[in-house]
C-alpha cells in the first residue's frame, strides 16, 4: 500500500459515513438522492473530471437497473398472480387439514419457503397474513399451546421469507450482488437454497418454540376478522383452488429453469444445442417472463378469469417496487464511481495486508450499512460495489459465495429503521419489545447462520 491507496481508502470510508449521515440524520434524504450525492462527492474528491463523473453515474445506474430491474418487476407480477390465483389458499387448506399442532411451524415454514421464492419479504408477508391468521386463530381456539399462537405460526414464516429475500435470486438483493460481482446466478441460487434451509430451521421452528411461551401477542380483532373473511370469500367464489401440484409448479417454475441452467452447465459440453436452450431459458429475465405467462394462463385465463382485472392487478403490483428499483439504480451509480476512482484497487491492496476473508468482510460491510441506513438494498449495493474489484484480481475467490455473504449480512438485526420491522409490528399488534424479540432476532439468526454456511461451503470445491 502507498499514500494514494490510503487516501482512496479514507475516501471510501468517508463516503460510507457521509451516505449513512444523509439517510439517518435529520436531513433524512431519500437513499437514491443520498447515493447520487455521495457518488458525486467521491468523484470530486478523487479528482475525476466532471464529464467523466457524469458518464460514470449514468453508466452505473443504467447497467445495474438493466440487469436487475426487469427481473424484479416480473417477480412482483408473479407474486400478485400467485395470490390472485388461489395458490396461497391451496397451500393453506393442505396445512390446516393435514398437519398436527406440533408440525404446524414446519409446515408454515415450508409454505413460506415456496411462496417466498418470487416475492419480496413485505409482499410475501402480506400475502401470507390470511394464512397465518386463519391457522393461528384455529390453534388459539384449541388452547393447545402455551403462549401466543400467532407467534408460534408467524415466526417460521418470517424466518423463511427473510432467508429467501436475502439469499436466493430472483430477489433484488441477491440479483444486485450477482450483477455487481459478476457471479454465476445458478451457483448462487444453489448456494442460497443450501444456506437458507438451516437458517430457516434455526430462525423459524426452533427459535419459535423458545420465544412463543414468553409472548402474549394477539393482533387486533378487527384485523383478524378481516383476514379470515378475505380468506373465506376467496374460497366461496365457486372456483375450485388449483391443485397442490399446479400451485407448486407455478410458484417454482422460474427457479427450476434457473436451476436447470446451472445443472446443464455442469453436465453438458459447451456448444451443445441443449445447453444453448437452457442458457436462454435459464436467464433470470426469460425465466421470470416464462413464469409470469405460465401463471397468468394456468391460474387466471384458462380458468375463466377476467383478463382486464388481471391487467389492472399486474399494473398495481409494480408500483410498490419503484422505490426499490430507484435505490438499486443509485447503488449502481455509487459502485461505478468507486470503481472508476480506483477505490476498489485500494481495498484489494488493503485486503492483501490482512488475513480477513473477503467473504467475512463482505458480510460485515453489508451488515453495517444495512443496520445503519435501514435498507438491506443499500447494504448490498454498497458492499458489492466496494468489493467488486476483488473478484477480478483474485481468481480463487468464489464470487457466488461472496454475493451470498453480502446478502446474508444485509439481513442482520432488522430494526425500527427498516420497513419490514414496522410491517410485522403493526400487523401482529406487537410492542416494540415484542417486535424486537421476533423479527429483529429472527433475522439476526438467519444472517449469522447464513454466514456460517457460506464459510463452510467455501471449504468445498466450487459448484461452477
Amino acid at each position: 500500500m502507498n499514500s494514494s491507496d490510503i487516501a482512496l481508502l479514507a475516501t471510501a470510508l468517508g463516503s460510507v459515513i457521509f451516505l449513512v449521515v444523509l439517510i439517518v440524520s435529520r436531513i433524512r434524504l431519500h437513499p437514491l438522492l443520498a447515493l447520487i450525492i455521495t457518488s458525486i462527492g467521491v468523484g470530486l474528491v478523487t479528482g475525476m473530471p466532471g464529464e467523466k463523473l457524469i458518464k460514470s453515474i449514468e453508466a452505473g445506474a443504467g447497467h445495474t437497473l438493466g440487469a436487475v430491474g426487469l427481473v424484479v418487476a416480473l417477480g412482483a407480477m408473479l407474486g400478485r398472480i400467485l395470490a390472485a390465483g388461489g395458490v396461497t389458499e391451496s397451500i393453506a387448506n393442505l396445512i390446516i387439514t393435514r398437519t398436527s399442532t406440533r408440525m404446524l411451524p414446519w409446515a408454515m415454514a415450508g409454505a413460506a419457503f415456496i411462496i417466498g421464492i418470487p416475492m419480496f419479504f413485505e409482499v410475501g408477508l402480506v400475502v401470507l397474513l390470511p394464512l397465518i391468521f386463519s391457522v393461528a386463530r384455529k390453534l388459539d381456539e384449541t388452547g393447545s399451546i402455551k403462549g401466543s399462537a400467532y407467534v408460534y405460526v408467524g415466526v417460521p414464516v418470517i424466518a423463511a421469507l427473510a432467508s429467501m429475500h436475502g439469499m436466493v435470486p430472483p430477489h433484488p438483493g441477491p440479483l444486485t450482488a450477482i450483477a455487481s460481482l459478476n457471479a454465476n446466478i445458478g451457483a448462487t441460487m444453489l448456494y442460497g437454497f443450501i444456506a437458507a434451509i438451516p437458517a430457516i430451521i434455526l430462525g423459524g421452528p426452533v427459535y419459535g418454540a423458545i420465544v412463543t411461551p414468553r409472548l402474549k401477542v394477539k393482533p387486533d380483532q378487527g384485523l383478524i376478522d378481516q383476514f379470515s373473511q378475505d380468506a373465506a370469500e376467496g374460497a366461496s367464489t365457486g372456483q375450485a383452488p388449483p391443485s397442490l401440484g399446479l400451485s407448486l409448479l407455478t410458484a417454482l417454475l422460474p427457479a427450476l429453469l434457473m436451476l436447470f441452467h446451472a445443472i446443464a452447465e455442469l453436465l453438458l459440453p459447451k456448444g451443445s444445442t441443449l445447453l444453448s436452450i437452457t442458457d436462454f431459458l435459464g436467464d433470470p429475465g426469460i425465466a421470470m417472463l416464462v413464469g409470469v405467462l405460465f401463471a397468468a394462463w394456468t391460474l387466471i385465463i384458462s380458468r375463466g378469469g377476467n383478463s382486464e382485472l388481471l391487467r389492472t392487478q399486474l399494473s398495481a403490483s409494480v408500483k410498490p417496487i419503484a422505490n426499490v428499483l430507484l435505490i438499486i439504480a443509485g447503488g449502481g451509480a455509487f459502485q461505478h464511481v468507486l470503481g472508476d476512482a480506483k477505490v476498489g484497487d485500494a481495498i484489494m491492496h488493503l485486503s492483501q495486508q490482512f488475513s480477513l476473508s473477503p467473504l467475512l468482510l463482505g458480510w460485515i460491510i453489508s451488515m453495517l450499512l444495512s443496520v445503519s441506513t435501514g435498507s438491506a438494498t443499500v447494504g448490498i449495493v454498497g458492499a458489492s460495489g466496494l468489493l467488486a474489484p476483488l473478484v477480478g484480481h483474485d481468481p480463487s475467490l468464489n464470487a457466488s459465495l461472496l454475493a451470498l455473504s453480502v446478502g446474508c449480512g444485509s439481513l442482520f438485526f432488522n430494526y425500527a429503521n427498516h420497513a419490514g420491522f414496522w410491517l410485522v409490528k403493526e400487523s401482529f399488534g406487537m410492542t416494540m419489545g415484542e417486535a424486537t424479540a421476533t423479527i429483529s432476532i429472527i433475522q439476526s439468526i438467519v444472517s449469522v447462520v447464513g454466514l456460517v454456511m457460506v464459510l463452510l461451503m467455501n471449504l468445498a470445491p466450487p459448484l461452477v
